[in-house]
């Protein structure tokens, strides 16, 4: 039985109320929600950062809107990696509350911001997708470095604006209006709406990649009639549908890890939530983490060109390491024969 009834003390919001949500019971699942987040959040890091560093180490990738967008991508996995572990540990595993509501506020502000912008990248590789396969011969016109960034600009600024209107007053404390069950201090009505975004930018990436799938299987059918006539438009053809193979391959990790997660929040608006499913809620969470993690690894086994730029650092790693072994080698050898001499 919930002995915190968090309906009825809605107007309560003190800190003392978010031990309410602190709904990992025993040393387990501490431990467990612990090492999920350690493991997840530090493998997210590394590998988001490997990408960043391949884009923007490549004169041929960081040139190219369709790259720009995955390491905007990469970068929102990062920050979310980041805010989400350390702000997540720090409630659930360790209880902490000697902090405000308004620092409350920020670092979920923070964690919005990072996987709304996350979603949101996504959303902007899908159109990117969608004009380049739907529109090839206007593509380069249309999609420029420019309006890449100003795109990026747009997206980030809307994705930090809403996440921080309960910081800057949407929240049921100062509306006194019923809070969320799931998180402190948030109002239910702003949930919903938070909610009701993601699924539009689930609804247009779905409807973008369902045209870039409908279209790639066109240009397969034709690189098959006309395999000898086709030449660089051939070439071309077949990136971009290894391109959108592997958008798809990101989107469908996407929607199995956030599931579980958008589930449990809109039936929170609309039933109380028992103690289990809080906790399941919390596990889940932490899959949010596990797509962040994953999404390198697409990349990598998927995009060629960041595949040989990884071969190409890995290959360039071991020359330096096997130049340090056989120096020391080198340096004996030379002292040896000054000595005979």
């Amino acid at each position: 039985m919930n002995v915190c009834k968090i309906h009825e003390n809605a107007s309560k919001c003190s800190v003392n109320t978010m031990e309410c949500f602190m709904v990992l019971s025993t040393q387990a699942q501490k431990i467990s929600i612990a090492t999920l987040c350690g493991l997840f959040g530090t493998l997210c890091i590394l590998e988001n950062s490997l990408v960043l560093y391949l884009i923007f180490s490549s004169p041929r990738t960081r040139r190219k809107p369709s790259y720009l967008f995955i390491s905007s991508l990469a970068l929102a996995d990062i920050l979310a990696s980041i805010i989400f572990v350390c702000s997540f540990v720090n409630f659930h595993v360790f209880n902490e509350t000697d902090f405000s509501k308004e620092t409350f506020l920020l670092q979920l502000g923070g964690v919005n911001t990072s996987f709304s912008a996350s979603l949101s990248s996504l959303l902007l590789t899908a159109l990117d997708r969608y004009i380049s396969i739907s529109r090839p011969s206007e593509y380069k016109l249309l999609m420029t470095r420019k309006r890449a960034w100003i795109a990026l600009g747009v997206l980030w600024v809307t994705c930090a604006t809403i996440a921080s209107l309960p910081l800057l007053g949407w929240n049921c404390c100062t509306l006194n209006s019923t809070c969320s069950e799931l998180f402190p201090f948030v109002d239910d009505n702003y949930l919903s709406s938070w909610i009701c975004f993601v699924m539009v930018l689930l609804g247009c990436i779905v409807y973008a990649y369902t045209h870039v799938l409908w279209r790639a299987h066109q240009h397969v059918a034709y690189m098959e009639k006309h395999q000898g006539q086709v030449g660089k438009q051939n070439a071309r053809m077949r990136m971009d549908v290894m391109l959108a193979k592997t958008l798809v391959m990101v989107l469908t990790v996407l929607v199995l890890c956030w599931s579980p997660v958008l589930v449990l929040m809109i039936y929170s608006i609309f039933a109380r939530l028992s103690n289990h499913l809080r906790k399941v809620f919390a596990f889940c969470s932490t899959l949010c983490l596990l797509n962040s993690m994953v999404n390198p690894i697409i990349y990598a086994l998927r995009s060629k060109e960041l595949y040989s730029s990884l071969r190409m650092v890995f290959s360039r790693f071991r020359r330096q390491l096997k130049a340090s072994e056989e120096s020391p080698e080198a340096d004996s050898t030379h002292k040896s024969s000054m000595i005979e001499t």
